[in-house]
């Protein structure tokens, strides 16, 4: 009998002895419950951004670590030499982590941002708004203190201040007052006369290079040669003076000039097909490829560079149709939020430069297409009209062409059909 007790009790030691601890496994289960919660972590990695496109530069993330995102929702902007591509959440869950840092260049499938899944955790806006209050609390109690510690150590240690410190003391500080305000108006009055000599360096954005890269691309590869013209457009202001109020009523699109020359240049290309073709082939190129669509990049100036949307089939399209496609494609442009489907292809571009007040530029050809057209400002100007000088709006055009698939003859001709168009409107109808 004794026996068994004895061995009961050498069973149950083990048992007794971990009692004691079993607050410390408890303590473990949080670290052990992040551990379980890792594996519903979601990796957000850089998307595909198009088939030339393999990397870019993270330029901002839309949220810090600890924010809640939605599905869907931008945490992340990523540039690259053509546009600039929204990184989303997959799904709802806490930023844990940012992967990359702002300005590296990050690859197509690299891992960016860890989320950690699921939905918003409770109470996480009401503390941070209570431990603002705190320490504004604790803020404004704590000068009280350091107010009166002064006065009491002063009145119990030096009741009756020594009278004979002080103007020495007041002395010493006024002349270190007037030396130092006599000091900034020297630098000031040497500062005034030379003026700021001040450098900055920024580095290039990689639109802005690959628009240099693309602008020199061009001059080095086409024969460019810019031919010259002048139109008469009152008789298109007249036209738009007209109709724009009904077409803005009934379309509530904007009636301009630009569809009116969009639909002038694809109406004079069916007499000179070679303004809508290309050169394409190695070494420069060897094929010439026409092409029985039109479709006119519109040239568009964006706080980043110059974008050249791209608006499809424009021969099928009637002037309020064009005016609505370019308005819709300059807007997404100006709101950066063109894709790369926008941008591609194009058999011919119009460039305004007349909103900024341009009165004459020659254009550069945008590869591989084979001509550009420039608009310019309207200007009162004195013409001859039926042996009679009058007073008329007139606009100058430039067509920027590339001479190895475009003589003169044709240049020229394409341009006096465009202008013939724009100054009597109707032959647009026949």
């Amino acid at each position: 009998m004794l026996s068994r007790r004895i061995a009961t009790a050498a069973r149950m030691a083990p048992l007794r002895s971990m009692h004691p601890f079993r607050s410390n496994y408890l303590a473990m289960l949080p670290p052990l419950m992040q551990t379980v919660r890792t594996y519903a972590d979601k990796v957000v990695k850089v998307p595909q951004m198009a088939e030339s496109i393999s990397e870019g530069t993270l330029k901002q993330f839309s949220k810090s670590i600890g924010d809640f995102v939605e599905q869907d929702e931008e945490i992340a902007t990523i540039e690259t030499d053509k546009i600039d591509v929204a990184v989303n959440a997959p799904e709802a869950g806490t930023i844990k982590e940012f992967l990359a840092s702002e300005e590296d260049t990050v690859t197509v499938g690299q891992d960016l941002v860890r989320i950690e899944l699921g939905g918003a955790p409770s109470g996480s806006k009401e503390e941070p708004a209570a431990s603002k209050d705190e320490a504004k609390e604790a803020t404004e109690s704590e000068p009280v203190k350091t107010e009166t510690k002064p006065q009491q150590s002063q009145t119990s240690l030096n009741p009756e201040p020594k009278q004979t410190e002080k103007p020495a003391t007041t002395r010493a500080a006024s002349k270190e007052a007037q030396s130092a305000q006599s000091e900034p108006s020297q630098t000031s009055t040497a500062s005034a006369s030379t003026g700021s000599r001040e450098e900055r360096r920024v580095k290039m954005n990689r639109m802005r290079l690959r628009i240099a890269e693309r602008l020199k691309q061009s001059q080095n590869t086409a024969a460019s040669l810019t031919t010259f013209n002048e139109v008469d457009m009152s008789n298109i202001m007249e036209f738009r003076k007209l109709y724009k109020d009904d077409v803005l009523k009934k379309t509530g699109v904007k009636l301009g000039f630009m569809s009116a020359f969009s639909r002038a240049a694809v109406l004079a290309m069916r007499d000179i097909p070679a303004v809508n073709a290309s050169i394409e082939g190695p070494n420069g190129g060897d094929t010439i490829v026409y092409r029985d669509y039109v479709d006119i990049s519109v040239a568009v100036a964006t706080e980043k560079g110059l974008v050249t949307p791209v608006v499809r089939d424009v021969e099928s399209m009637d002037l309020v149709t064009i005016e609505k496609a370019i308005a819709d494609m300059g807007k997404k442009a100006r709101d950066g939020k063109l894709t790369i489907e926008d941008m591609a292809g194009g058999t011919f571009t119009i460039s305004n430069g007349g909103v900024f007040g341009s009165l004459m530029g020659t254009p550069i050809i945008n590869l591989p297409q084979s001509a550009v057209l420039g608009l310019h400002a309207i200007k009162d100007r004195a013409v001859a009209v039926n042996g009679k000088v009058e007073i008329r709006p007139m606009m100058y055009l430039a067509l920027t062409y590339d001479h190895r698939l475009l003589d003169g003859r044709e240049a020229v001709q394409f341009l006096v059909k465009v202008k013939e168009y724009i100054e009597d409107p109707r032959r647009m109808l026949l």
